[in-house]
Protein backbone atom coordinates (compact mmCIF):
# COMPACT_ATOMS: atom_id res chain seq x y z
CA UNK A 1 0.00 0.00 0.00
CA UNK A 2 1.31 3.41 -1.00
CA UNK A 3 0.55 6.27 1.38
CA UNK A 4 0.10 9.86 0.22
CA UNK A 5 -0.63 13.14 2.00
CA UNK A 6 -3.39 15.44 0.76
CA UNK A 7 -3.42 19.24 0.92
CA UNK A 8 0.18 20.35 0.33
CA UNK A 9 -1.06 23.63 -1.23
CA UNK A 10 -3.87 24.63 1.11
CA UNK A 11 -4.74 25.48 4.69
CA UNK A 12 -1.71 24.96 6.97
CA UNK A 13 0.49 24.35 3.87
CA UNK A 14 -0.39 27.63 2.14
CA UNK A 15 2.90 29.33 3.08
CA UNK A 16 6.28 28.35 1.60
CA UNK A 17 7.77 27.78 5.03
CA UNK A 18 5.05 25.36 6.12
CA UNK A 19 4.75 23.61 2.74
CA UNK A 20 8.49 23.01 2.62
CA UNK A 21 8.71 21.77 6.19
CA UNK A 22 5.71 19.47 5.80
CA UNK A 23 6.82 18.09 2.42
CA UNK A 24 10.29 17.25 3.77
CA UNK A 25 8.80 15.64 6.87
CA UNK A 26 6.43 13.56 4.73
CA UNK A 27 9.29 12.38 2.51
CA UNK A 28 11.43 11.47 5.49
CA UNK A 29 8.53 9.60 7.09
CA UNK A 30 8.08 7.41 4.03
CA UNK A 31 5.06 9.01 2.40
CA UNK A 32 5.05 8.10 -1.29
CA UNK A 33 3.35 11.27 -2.55
CA UNK A 34 1.93 14.68 -1.65
CA UNK A 35 -1.28 15.93 -3.24
CA UNK A 36 -2.80 19.31 -4.01
CA UNK A 37 -6.46 20.29 -4.02
CA UNK A 38 -8.01 22.97 -6.20
CA UNK A 39 -10.63 25.65 -6.36
CA UNK A 40 -9.71 28.70 -8.42
CA UNK A 41 -12.39 30.73 -6.63
CA UNK A 42 -14.90 30.01 -3.86
CA UNK A 43 -18.36 31.46 -3.31
CA UNK A 44 -18.42 34.51 -1.03
CA UNK A 45 -20.46 34.25 1.09
CA UNK A 46 -20.29 30.46 1.22
CA UNK A 47 -23.49 28.97 -0.14
CA UNK A 48 -24.25 25.33 -1.02
CA UNK A 49 -22.79 23.46 -2.78
CA UNK A 50 -19.54 25.38 -2.18
CA UNK A 51 -17.48 23.00 -0.01
CA UNK A 52 -15.62 25.47 2.21
CA UNK A 53 -15.40 29.09 3.37
CA UNK A 54 -14.20 31.65 0.82
CA UNK A 55 -11.08 32.60 2.81
CA UNK A 56 -9.46 29.14 2.56
CA UNK A 57 -6.18 29.70 0.66
CA UNK A 58 -5.31 27.49 -2.30
CA UNK A 59 -1.85 27.98 -3.83
CA UNK A 60 -1.95 27.14 -7.55
CA UNK A 61 -1.14 23.44 -7.95
CA UNK A 62 1.70 23.87 -10.44
CA UNK A 63 3.32 26.62 -8.38
CA UNK A 64 3.00 24.64 -5.15
CA UNK A 65 4.39 21.43 -6.60
CA UNK A 66 7.28 23.19 -8.32
CA UNK A 67 8.21 24.73 -4.98
CA UNK A 68 7.92 21.41 -3.15
CA UNK A 69 10.04 19.75 -5.84
CA UNK A 70 12.87 22.07 -4.91
CA UNK A 71 12.96 21.00 -1.26
CA UNK A 72 12.46 17.24 -1.77
CA UNK A 73 14.23 14.49 -3.72
CA UNK A 74 12.02 11.44 -4.18
CA UNK A 75 8.43 12.01 -3.09
CA UNK A 76 5.90 12.07 -5.94
CA UNK A 77 3.92 15.24 -6.63
CA UNK A 78 0.24 14.85 -7.48
CA UNK A 79 -2.54 17.21 -8.48
CA UNK A 80 -5.58 15.89 -6.74
CA UNK A 81 -7.32 17.29 -8.69
CA UNK A 82 -7.02 20.09 -11.26
CA UNK A 83 -10.47 21.06 -12.57
CA UNK A 84 -9.52 20.52 -16.17
CA UNK A 85 -12.34 22.16 -18.17
CA UNK A 86 -11.59 25.47 -16.42
CA UNK A 87 -8.05 25.59 -17.83
CA UNK A 88 -6.45 26.42 -21.16
CA UNK A 89 -4.99 23.01 -22.10
CA UNK A 90 -2.04 24.42 -24.06
CA UNK A 91 -0.97 26.60 -21.14
CA UNK A 92 -1.61 23.80 -18.64
CA UNK A 93 0.43 21.35 -20.70
CA UNK A 94 3.37 23.76 -20.46
CA UNK A 95 2.91 24.22 -16.71
CA UNK A 96 2.67 20.51 -15.93
CA UNK A 97 5.55 19.53 -18.21
CA UNK A 98 7.63 22.16 -16.42
CA UNK A 99 6.75 20.65 -13.03
CA UNK A 100 7.75 17.21 -14.28
CA UNK A 101 11.07 18.60 -15.51
CA UNK A 102 12.00 20.56 -12.37
CA UNK A 103 11.03 17.57 -10.20
CA UNK A 104 13.03 15.06 -12.23
CA UNK A 105 9.94 13.15 -13.37
CA UNK A 106 7.85 12.95 -10.19
CA UNK A 107 4.52 14.40 -11.37
CA UNK A 108 1.16 12.63 -11.23
CA UNK A 109 -1.55 14.48 -13.18
CA UNK A 110 -4.91 14.27 -11.45
CA UNK A 111 -7.86 15.80 -13.32
CA UNK A 112 -11.52 16.29 -12.52
CA UNK A 113 -14.57 18.02 -13.95
CA UNK A 114 -15.85 20.06 -11.02
CA UNK A 115 -19.44 20.71 -10.00
CA UNK A 116 -19.61 24.37 -8.95
CA UNK A 117 -21.33 26.40 -11.66
CA UNK A 118 -20.48 29.68 -9.89
CA UNK A 119 -16.78 28.86 -10.25
CA UNK A 120 -17.20 28.29 -14.00
CA UNK A 121 -19.17 31.53 -14.33
CA UNK A 122 -16.45 33.54 -12.59
CA UNK A 123 -13.91 32.16 -15.05
CA UNK A 124 -16.07 32.78 -18.09
CA UNK A 125 -16.06 29.08 -18.95
CA UNK A 126 -19.25 27.32 -20.09
CA UNK A 127 -20.63 24.84 -17.56
CA UNK A 128 -22.13 22.73 -20.34
CA UNK A 129 -20.20 19.93 -22.06
CA UNK A 130 -17.46 20.07 -19.42
CA UNK A 131 -16.86 16.32 -19.57
CA UNK A 132 -16.36 16.30 -23.33
CA UNK A 133 -14.17 19.39 -23.05
CA UNK A 134 -11.98 17.67 -20.46
CA UNK A 135 -11.50 14.63 -22.66
CA UNK A 136 -10.42 16.79 -25.59
CA UNK A 137 -8.05 18.69 -23.32
CA UNK A 138 -6.36 15.46 -22.25
CA UNK A 139 -5.90 14.52 -25.90
CA UNK A 140 -4.50 17.94 -26.72
CA UNK A 141 -2.02 17.86 -23.84
CA UNK A 142 -0.85 14.38 -24.76
CA UNK A 143 -0.29 15.58 -28.32
CA UNK A 144 1.89 18.43 -27.06
CA UNK A 145 3.80 16.10 -24.76
CA UNK A 146 4.39 13.18 -27.12
CA UNK A 147 4.08 14.07 -30.82
CA UNK A 148 7.15 15.10 -32.81
CA UNK A 149 4.95 17.59 -34.65
CA UNK A 150 2.04 18.21 -32.28
CA UNK A 151 -1.38 18.50 -33.85
CA UNK A 152 -4.89 18.22 -32.46
CA UNK A 153 -8.25 18.86 -34.09
CA UNK A 154 -11.25 18.95 -31.82
CA UNK A 155 -14.48 20.76 -31.10
CA UNK A 156 -13.04 22.74 -28.19
CA UNK A 157 -9.32 22.94 -28.98
CA UNK A 158 -7.38 22.77 -32.24
CA UNK A 159 -3.77 23.48 -33.19
CA UNK A 160 -1.02 22.49 -35.61
CA UNK A 161 2.39 23.78 -36.62
CA UNK A 162 3.49 24.44 -33.02
CA UNK A 163 5.79 22.93 -30.40
CA UNK A 164 5.79 23.27 -26.63
CA UNK A 165 9.10 22.62 -24.89
CA UNK A 166 10.22 21.21 -22.58
CA UNK A 167 8.59 17.83 -22.84
CA UNK A 168 7.90 15.88 -19.64
CA UNK A 169 10.70 13.73 -18.25
CA UNK A 170 8.33 10.78 -17.88
CA UNK A 171 7.69 8.97 -21.15
CA UNK A 172 5.38 9.01 -22.92
CA UNK A 173 3.92 11.41 -20.33
CA UNK A 174 3.16 11.63 -16.59
CA UNK A 175 0.47 9.25 -15.33
CA UNK A 176 -3.05 10.64 -15.64
CA UNK A 177 -5.70 9.91 -13.04
CA UNK A 178 -9.32 11.03 -12.96
CA UNK A 179 -11.58 11.93 -10.09
CA UNK A 180 -15.34 11.73 -10.09
CA UNK A 181 -18.03 9.27 -9.04
CA UNK A 182 -20.28 9.21 -12.11
CA UNK A 183 -20.73 6.69 -14.89
CA UNK A 184 -19.00 9.17 -17.18
CA UNK A 185 -16.04 9.49 -14.80
CA UNK A 186 -15.61 5.73 -14.65
CA UNK A 187 -15.79 5.48 -18.44
CA UNK A 188 -13.26 8.29 -18.78
CA UNK A 189 -10.92 6.47 -16.40
CA UNK A 190 -11.22 3.23 -18.35
CA UNK A 191 -10.65 4.86 -21.73
CA UNK A 192 -8.11 7.57 -20.99
CA UNK A 193 -6.65 7.17 -17.52
CA UNK A 194 -3.86 5.42 -15.70
CA UNK A 195 -5.70 5.66 -12.40
CA UNK A 196 -8.68 6.93 -10.41
CA UNK A 197 -8.87 9.01 -7.22
CA UNK A 198 -11.81 8.99 -4.83
CA UNK A 199 -12.05 11.48 -1.97
CA UNK A 200 -13.81 11.13 1.37
CA UNK A 201 -15.07 7.58 0.84
CA UNK A 202 -16.10 4.78 3.17
CA UNK A 203 -15.42 1.14 2.35
CA UNK A 204 -18.85 0.41 0.88
CA UNK A 205 -18.76 3.32 -1.55
CA UNK A 206 -15.17 2.49 -2.47
CA UNK A 207 -16.15 -1.10 -3.25
CA UNK A 208 -19.04 0.07 -5.39
CA UNK A 209 -16.95 2.55 -7.35
CA UNK A 210 -14.16 0.04 -7.93
CA UNK A 211 -16.73 -2.40 -9.24
CA UNK A 212 -18.07 0.26 -11.60
CA UNK A 213 -14.56 1.03 -12.90
CA UNK A 214 -13.96 -2.67 -13.42
CA UNK A 215 -17.17 -2.88 -15.47
CA UNK A 216 -16.20 0.19 -17.49
CA UNK A 217 -12.84 -1.39 -18.28
CA UNK A 218 -14.59 -4.52 -19.49
CA UNK A 219 -16.90 -2.47 -21.75
CA UNK A 220 -13.99 -0.61 -23.31
CA UNK A 221 -11.59 -3.54 -23.68
CA UNK A 222 -9.18 -2.24 -21.04
CA UNK A 223 -7.44 -4.37 -18.44
CA UNK A 224 -8.57 -3.29 -14.98
CA UNK A 225 -5.10 -4.22 -13.75
CA UNK A 226 -3.73 -1.17 -15.59
CA UNK A 227 -5.75 1.21 -13.38
CA UNK A 228 -4.20 2.40 -10.11
CA UNK A 229 -6.81 3.14 -7.44
CA UNK A 230 -6.15 5.94 -4.95
CA UNK A 231 -8.59 6.82 -2.15
CA UNK A 232 -8.82 9.32 0.67
CA UNK A 233 -10.92 7.45 3.23
CA UNK A 234 -13.51 9.16 5.36
CA UNK A 235 -12.45 9.46 8.99
CA UNK A 236 -9.39 8.20 10.80
CA UNK A 237 -7.19 5.66 9.03
CA UNK A 238 -5.26 3.09 11.06
CA UNK A 239 -3.43 0.01 9.84
CA UNK A 240 -6.50 -2.23 9.99
CA UNK A 241 -8.55 0.30 8.03
CA UNK A 242 -5.84 0.58 5.39
CA UNK A 243 -5.68 -3.20 5.08
CA UNK A 244 -9.45 -3.31 4.50
CA UNK A 245 -9.13 -0.78 1.69
CA UNK A 246 -6.22 -2.75 0.24
CA UNK A 247 -8.41 -5.84 0.20
CA UNK A 248 -10.92 -3.91 -1.94
CA UNK A 249 -8.22 -3.25 -4.53
CA UNK A 250 -6.99 0.17 -3.40
CA UNK A 251 -3.32 0.75 -4.23
CA UNK A 252 -2.80 4.10 -2.50
CA UNK A 253 -4.29 5.70 0.60
CA UNK A 254 -4.09 9.51 0.49
CA UNK A 255 -4.38 10.74 4.06
CA UNK A 256 -6.03 14.05 4.96
CA UNK A 257 -5.66 15.72 8.33
CA UNK A 258 -7.92 18.39 9.77
CA UNK A 259 -4.97 19.88 11.65
CA UNK A 260 -5.16 23.67 11.70
CA UNK A 261 -1.46 24.56 11.77
CA UNK A 262 1.97 23.32 10.75
CA UNK A 263 2.75 21.70 14.07
CA UNK A 264 -0.49 19.75 13.94
CA UNK A 265 0.28 18.43 10.45
CA UNK A 266 3.82 17.48 11.53
CA UNK A 267 2.40 15.58 14.51
CA UNK A 268 0.00 13.80 12.13
CA UNK A 269 2.89 12.83 9.84
CA UNK A 270 4.90 11.46 12.76
CA UNK A 271 1.95 9.42 14.04
CA UNK A 272 1.24 8.08 10.54
CA UNK A 273 4.85 6.97 10.19
CA UNK A 274 4.74 4.80 13.29
CA UNK A 275 1.13 3.65 13.20
CA UNK A 276 0.64 3.10 9.45
CA UNK A 277 3.56 3.55 7.06
CA UNK A 278 6.03 1.58 9.13
CA UNK A 279 3.72 -1.42 9.16
CA UNK A 280 3.52 -1.85 5.38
Amino acid sequence: MKVGLFGINMGPCATPESAGSIAKAAENAGFESVWTGEHIVLADPQTPPSPMPPDVPFIDSAAALAFVAGVTRTIKLATGIIILPQRNPVVLAKELASVDVVSGGRLICGFGIGSLEAEYNALGVPFEHKGKRAEEYVGAMKALWTMEQPEYRGRFVSFAGVRAEPRPVQKPCPPIIFGGNSVHAFSRTARLGDGWFGFGLDRDRTAGYIGAIRQACARHGRSFGEIEISVTPRGRVDYDTARQFADLGVHRIVLFTRARDESGVLDFIKASESELIGRF
